[in-house]
């Protein structure tokens, strides 16, 4: 995983290396959305998603008029991440009476996306994948913890204290999606899915405090975090032409030399 998060990188950095003499074009813009958050832990754990999760940030695209290269580019989001455990799972048998820890993880995420695209409906429609790396600095949490007192459900809420030896700040993961643009002139309107798939770990699996959070016992040896997003944005082109699309190279016309004889 860490070799496909380095190869990936480097791939996007060769293709804003390689694109730059087709005519490139460049945006900055902006997007706020949302969409769902989850953990994925080992040992296995009874999980369920967080929605109503946000995001919001900012984008910079490096176009070509290329549709093989499409645009490589940076987004600067602020995203709440997060995952949701049955802490009684293995004491209950119907899924309705789990009692759940969740924390929620306000983090800084700087995606680096390559784009490919192609363009529709004389340059008005735009239609583009995308596959990136993602590197995260987790900047502040809080949790929430069910607790069942005689026959009613008590909710205790706080503010999630990080700790050196036992949270991770820095993450990095990969993210790939999709998304469909609309063109007018100088401004391009965009609506994205995006999925991010964690790979480093919330939880550090080998120190002294590993067992215990917030009074919460959890022993995982990995816990990436997810994250399904869909938002919406605009984006501005600096220049005066509009976004230029794809064309396809004419054929060659032959030539035909007609000789006229005299009889």
């Amino acid at each position: 995983m860490k070799k496909a998060t380095l190869i990936i990188a480097g791939i996007i950095l060769l293709l804003c290396l390689t694109s730059h003499e087709a005519q490139a074009q460049h945006t900055l813009g902006f997007n706020v959305g949302g969409g769902m958050a989850t953990g994925r832990f080992e040992p296995s754990q009874e999980t369920k998603p967080i929605w109503g999760t946000y995001t919001f940030g900012f984008t910079w695209r490096y176009y070509t008029s290329q549709r093989i290269v499409g645009s490589v580019g940076a987004d600067l989001e602020f995203m709440q991440r997060g995952f949701r455990i049955a802490t009684n799972a293995s004491r209950v048998d119907d899924p309705k009476d789990y009692l759940y820890y969740t924390r929620r993880v306000n983090s800084i995420m700087l995606p680096l996306i390559w784009q490919p695209h192609t363009y529709m409906f004389n340059r008005h429609l735009r239609l583009y994948g995308e596959l990136g790396v993602t590197f995260n600095y987790n900047v502040s949490s809080d949790y929430e913890r069910e607790r069942l007192v005689g026959s009613e459900i008590e909710v205790e809420k706080g503010d999630y204290h990080f700790s050196t030896v036992r949270d991770n700040r820095w993450g990095y993961g990969l993210c790939g999606g999709g998304g469909i643009a609309l063109l007018f002139g100088q401004f391009e309107f965009v609506a994205r899915a995006r999925y991010y798939f964690g790979y480093s770990d919330i939880l550090r699996n080998r120190n002294k405090h590993y067992d215990t959070i917030e009074g919460f016992t959890l022993t995982p040896l990995r816990s990436p975090m997810d994250n399904l997003t869909i938002t919406v944005g605009l984006s501005y082109r600096f220049g005066k032409e509009g976004f230029e699309s794809w064309k396809p190279r004419r054929k060659r016309e032959k030539n035909v030399e007609v000789f006229q004889y005299a009889l």
